[in-house]
């Protein structure tokens, strides 16, 4: 991927050029890494400009291909090279390794500039825009979407068809939005072509957008619509006959695929508004589309992928029509459209492929060769699919292809995504927002643009899982291999012949490989892969793991934490890593691994591991997750190898077992935003108090103590501004200290597992948690709660779980406008018949959101 090969190479190219960096001297090598710098930029821009003014696809990815082959070629070197001047332990080496990089920096200067010129030229010769090219995927797009049938859309229908038929005078703009194949233009056509919708309006058009919006082409397919002729005119003449041809009389216009808020802000001044129930109905697989054209109280419709029952009937309609579905073939086929994971266009293509030969033994086949086969289905609706990727924004490819890496049907935590996203280098910073926050707003792009499936959210709204869907996944295995973003190895994607040592990028998500599975070409010769993640626990790998992964000498993400294994001696020598997550019997030293961002260590087995000094220099660090046994050292000893203090400046997310220096660690990490402690003495409370509230950027907060011993004491001046989540176990504070609590300004989340010690908790009128949604008790001594909606204004999710001796909730919490859910976990019959009678009464009021779920226990803190 060009536009992320440039990034990674800027960022190393940017270190070069810090005041304080101790890797390379001379003011020779900072010139040429300036200069090679600003080479790397310009063709950003170039690359980011070239996208948004061609529509030619092909040209843009041959120049793509360009500009990657040569970057990946220039950061090698520049890396191999560095590589040695990292590693040099004496003068006379540093010196000739010094000398290497110069050269090395000097050719890779050359062949950007080159490149530069190059590309630009053979974009401004071949790059021009093709309206011919919009028109073919134009018509592509309106053969597939007739093969579609309208089964299982019958709310959606009767959705938009309320809409379209309201008493709303003013002309409306009814959006539809999902992700290609869904029915978006099936839906609309259903509702264009029904009878009892066109006798409504007097004129009726259906206008198909290109992705590159071209107005000639859509004032002429408008005007052939209203008045039955094509003609040749000039633009503002075509508007005029367009503007007349629908003033004052009743229309419903369909604008199809619509791709930009440009172009709808181009078309939305030809339609008259004479307040006559005009319609105009529009789809689109972009949220923030849908969302800038719709009216304020018709949002956009999102469409949802088929339930299996839907899709089974879209499946043996389309297959065999009127007749009978054979009884010997229903259960391969049942089993073959569970894998089109209800999308329409899928399910569509399925059904034609097999419909060539409906016999047993043909479907056999291809039910015991799935993968090829929906390889197949894949293929087909390649046309339409890839127009999604083939339109994204440059820093949005990668991160969206490296999606495809993970295992299907997974539920893919973001946070972890996001991780490693920032650790490959695709999240550019924008303005003076945190990278976290970047990357997930390309998250929410990708979401919104129906390429990324939003899963399970956390208690304030957050995302917490995503997924992607399988037939994108394919898409993005193909792309991610072709242009040797990433290589995926699982069951559906061998491994090459030829071994992994010149794939950029490796996703192990295969629990059988072995150490077979991961070869490289002789011995000497660097192997160029930059990301090792195993995903799942292989097999049969022990052995050999460290000497291979030895090879590949210029990682820089390595994730094998699920491997069980030792790898503390070979980290040291990966000097270019940012990313590590792995099992460590021995802390070596650190301290050559400057652009560390992601540590995360456990130990195999129960030895004390204290980590090295040197980890208080690393001022890169983002995330830092210590497991049981392991222990981060005292600030105050590595500031006695040195003349000032040391912080982790840096450092977002701290996650460590308590340690007699915690208070002293967390006065030396002053941005922290997430903070999790694990067995926490309550004798460490007050000092830990003190340094926890000097760290106002705090968001979420994990306390966890030590069971069985004596309470702690919550401080009256407990004052974390901007905390949101805040989760506390075995604290054992006084139920007085809810008060306390209740002065945290944005506090949005509250969950405790034996946090509060005593029976009654009274809350007074006045103490009221402003923006609280989710509360969450488990395993409290509670007998009885006098507290009601006043206290809880903004509740959602009321949790309780455990609760032996507390027989009701009080009453008035039913009152809370924004309450959703209350949730009733392996607590007493009362407990369980108050909150129902709450639900009752609720709905004897006509509220009937309110939702209550009982069930066994399952909570987890």
């Amino acid at each position: 991927m060009a536009y992320a090969a440039l990034s990674s190479l800027m960022h190393t190219l940017e270190q070069l050029l810090q005041p304080n960096q101790r890797l390379v001297c001379g003011s020779c090598i900072q010139q040429l890494a300036e200069s090679a710098y600003q080479n790397l930029c310009a063709l950003q821009v170039f690359l980011e400009k070239a996208t948004k003014e061609t529509n030619n696809i092909e040209i843009l990815k041959v120049i793509e291909k360009r500009i990657r082959d040569v970057v990946y070629k220039a950061e090698d070197r520049v890396d191999s090279s560095l590589r040695s001047v990292i590693l040099a332990d004496n003068g006379d080496d540093r010196e000739r390794a010094c000398r290497s990089f110069y050269e090395e920096l000097q050719e890779v200067k050359k062949g950007i500039e080159s490149l530069k010129k190059k590309v630009v030229q053979e974009f401004n010769k071949h790059g021009r825009k093709s309206a011919e090219l919009a028109r073919t995927s134009s018509s592509s797009r309106r053969y597939a979407a007739e093969h579609n049938s309208v089964v299982g859309m019958e709310d959606d229908f009767n959705t938009i068809l309320d809409r379209l038929t309201g008493q709303t005078d003013e002309l409306t703009v009814i959006p539809i939005v999902g992700m290609a194949g869904i029915g978006k233009s099936t839906l609309a056509r259903k509702l264009y072509d029904d009878s009892s919708i066109r006798s409504r309006f007097d004129k009726h058009a259906w206008v198909t957008i290109s992705e590159e919006y071209n107005e000639t082409q859509m004032l002429r397919e408008v005007v052939t619509s209203i008045t039955g002729s094509n003609q040749e005119m000039r633009n503002d003449q075509l508007m005029e006959i367009v503007y007349r041809g629908l003033k004052r009389r009743r229309f419903l216009i369909v604008i199809d695929d619509i791709w930009s808020t440009e172009a709808w802000d181009q078309m939305r001044r030809i339609f008259p508004n004479d307040d006559n129930k005009s319609r105009i109905l529009l789809t689109t697989r972009l949220k923030n589309v849908a969302d800038y054209a719709s009216c304020p109280d018709f949002p956009p419709h999102s469409m949802s992928f088929l339930s299996f029952e839907d899709s089974w009937i879209l499946f043996t309609e389309r297959l065999f029509r009127n007749d009978p579905y054979p009884p010997q073939l229903e259960e391969i086929g049942k089993h073959i459209v569970h894998k089109c994971g209800g999308l329409p266009l899928s399910i569509v293509v399925v059904a034609g492929l097999l419909g060539k030969e409906p016999t047993y033994d043909n479907w056999k086949k291809v039910e015991e060769n799935l993968s090829s086969f929906f390889g197949t289905v894949s293929d087909l609706c390649q046309v339409i699919l890839s127009l999604s990727y083939s339109y994204l924004p440059q820093h949005l490819k990668a991160c969206f292809l490296y999606v495809g890496g993970f295992p299907e049907d997974t539920d893919i935590h973001v946070s972890k995504l996001i991780r490693l996203w920032i650790a490959e280098q695709f999240v550019k910073a924008r303005s003076n927002k945190r990278l976290e926050v970047v990357a997930e707003e390309y998250l929410e792009e990708l979401i919104d643009r129906s390429l990324i499936l939003a899963d399970r959210r956390r208690a304030n709204g957050k995302m917490k899982t995503c997924k992607i869907h399988d037939l994108l996944r394919q898409l993005c295995i193909r792309e991610a291999q072709m242009e040797n973003v990433l290589h995926v190895k699982n069951e559906n994607v061998p491994i090459f012949s030829e071994g992994i040592s010149d794939q950029r990028r490796v996703i192990v998500a295969l629990s059988n490989c072995t150490s077979h599975d991961f070869c490289w070409h002789g011995t000497g010769i660097i192997c160029t892969t930059r990301s090792l993640v195993f995903i799942s626990k292989p097999r049969f790998f022990y052995d050999l793991a460290c000497p291979i992964i030895s090879q590949f000498k210029l990682l820089m993400v390595l994730d094998v934490i699920s491997i069980n294994y030792d790898f503390s001696w070979v980290i040291p020598q990966l000097v270019h890593l940012r990313y590590v997550s792995a099992r460590i019997d021995v802390a070596h030293s650190l301290a050559k691994l400057r652009n560390l961002q992601t540590i995360i260590v456990l130990s195999p087995d129960e030895r004390e591991l204290k980590l090295p000094l040197d980890i208080w220099i690393m001022s890169e660090i983002r995330y830092l997750h210590i497991g049981w046994n392991i222990h981060l050292p005292s600030p105050l000893e590595a500031e006695s190898h040195g003349e000032h203090p040391l912080f982790l400046s840096n450092l977002q997310k701290l996650v460590l077992l308590s340690s007699p220096f915690l208070a002293k660690i967390l006065r030396r990490t002053p941005n922290l935003i997430k903070l999790k402690v694990m067995s926490l003495n309550p004798v460490d409370w007050p000092a830990v108090l003190d340094s926890i509230i000097l760290l106002q950027m705090l968001e979420r907060v994990t306390i966890l103590a030590k069971r069985h011993l004596a309470p702690m004491i919550l401080a009256r001046d407990f004052f974390l501004p901007n905390l949101k989540h805040l989760r506390l176990s075995s604290t054992h504070l006084a139920w007085e200290d809810m008060v306390v609590l209740a002065n945290l300004p944005n506090l949005e989340v509250l969950k405790t597992r034996r946090a509060f010690r005593g029976t009654d908790l009274r809350l007074p009128e006045d103490v009221v948690f402003q923006k609280l949604k989710s509360l969450q008790l488990v395993w409290e001594h509670l007998e009885r709660w006098e507290a009601g909606s006043d206290n809880f204004p903004m509740l959602e999710q009321l949790l309780l779980g455990c609760l032996y001796q507390l027989k009701d909730i009080p009453q008035s919490i039913g009152e809370i406008m924004t309450l959703k859910i209350i949730q009733i976990e392996d607590c007493s019959l009362a407990l369980e018949t108050s909150a129902r009678q709450i639900q009752e009464e609720q709905e004897s009021w006509g509220n009937s959101g309110l939702q209550v779920q009982i069930s066994m226990l399952k909570f987890h803190l």
